[in-house]
């Protein structure tokens, strides 16, 4: 998803706050909810490497945390979040980015590992390969063996979507969005398997073919979504779920329940799955674009936020991606 700033991957990235503004976590011991906060608003909470990697962690100690039996996840300001940081992405995987993808994988530029080179298949497959660990920060969630609930508001697009499939619970204002840019600027994403699985194929092959985003009533009609309550409710409707969870059985209960669900989850093939998406994602140099708009191209020095909207404004108001276009005629 598009964030507030266009004007230069090198300049955007550099706007970017440390993770540990940007990711706050905080947790109550004597409830034992426990809650991780994007916090970058004036830019639809977009996830720049450092956050995730950062997520990723505070996940992983949240579940080993005794203090800890429901974690709750949501979004500064008006949404949950818009994806990741593109001009961030933009600027590594440009052709003068020296070796900075390893960033992605927790590696220093100083550090005398040489990536593998840009024309190689491995330069694109060992990044969406490593997006199936779970230290990557993409399914993270997935992994966590006590309670999560993710509080849905506005844009719930790319990788805050990732957390939409991989969460225990959803509470969800009405005005929220679910999607994934991705389908309409490459044509697949990571969790593909596990949006399958949690919408069923039809919708999920409507979602991916048309682009559009789902609705929050949509979702829940698809047994997506928990509960749609109006955004003034959200929160009040959040902390009854999450109260609730952390009034049930004991910790080591919950955890025996999820490796129940785990067992069912894997046996439905949800690793496999993404695994699976990483091949496919591996694909992208040998796409041919036919003239349309796609991550890659020269779009991020024509302008990217333009670009996006000239593009979304080719489909019907109500399948449109931002809230401004669904707007217009």
């Amino acid at each position: 998803m598009v964030t507030a700033t266009t004007e230069g991957a090198a300049r955007a990235a550099s706007k970017i706050p440390p993770a540990e503004e940007a990711v706050l976590y905080e947790k109550d011991p004597r409830t034992k909810i426990a809650t991780i906060t994007f916090n970058r608003p004036d830019d639809l909470n977009a996830m720049s490497v450092a956050m995730r990697q950062r997520y990723a962690d505070l996940i992983h100690k949240a579940n080993v945390d005794d203090d800890v039996k429901v974690l709750v996840i949501r979004g500064a300001g008006k949404h949950l979040g818009g994806g990741g940081d593109l001009p961030e992405q933009a600027d590594m995987l440009s052709a003068n980015s020296k070796g900075s993808l390893l960033r992605e994988f927790r590696i220093g530029d100083d550090e005398g590992v040489k990536y593998p080179p840009g024309d190689s298949y491995r330069y694109l497959a060992s990044l969406v390969q490593f997006y199936a660990s779970t230290s990557a920060g993409n399914r993270s969630l997935q992994d966590f063996k006590k309670i999560s609930i993710l509080e849905v508001k506005g844009y719930c697009y790319g990788w805050h979507f990732y957390q939409a499939a991989d969460a225990d619970l959803i509470v969800s204002s009405d005005d929220a969005l679910f999607g994934h840019p991705s389908f309409r600027y490459v044509g697949w994403a990571p969790r593909m398997w596990q949006w399958c699985r949690m919408m069923g194929l039809r919708k999920f092959q409507e979602m991916v073919f048309t682009g559009r985003p789902f609705t929050a009533q949509e979702m829940k009609e698809l047994n997506f979504v928990n509960s749609v309550v109006p955004r003034d409710q959200l929160e009040a409707e959040t902390m009854k779920y999450a109260m609730a969870c952390a009034n049930t059985r004991p910790t080591d209960t919950v955890m025996m329940q999820k490796t129940f669900f785990e067992v069912f989850k894997q046996n439905d093939g949800e690793y496999m799955g993404s695994i699976l998406s990483a091949w496919l994602e591996s694909m992208l140099a040998q796409v041919k674009n036919e003239d349309l708009l796609a991550l890659g191209d020269d779009t991020f020095d024509k302008g990217l936020n333009n670009a996006v909207k000239d593009n979304d404004a080719l489909f019907p108001p109500e399948w449109r991606l931002s809230y401004g276009g669904r707007k217009k005629p």
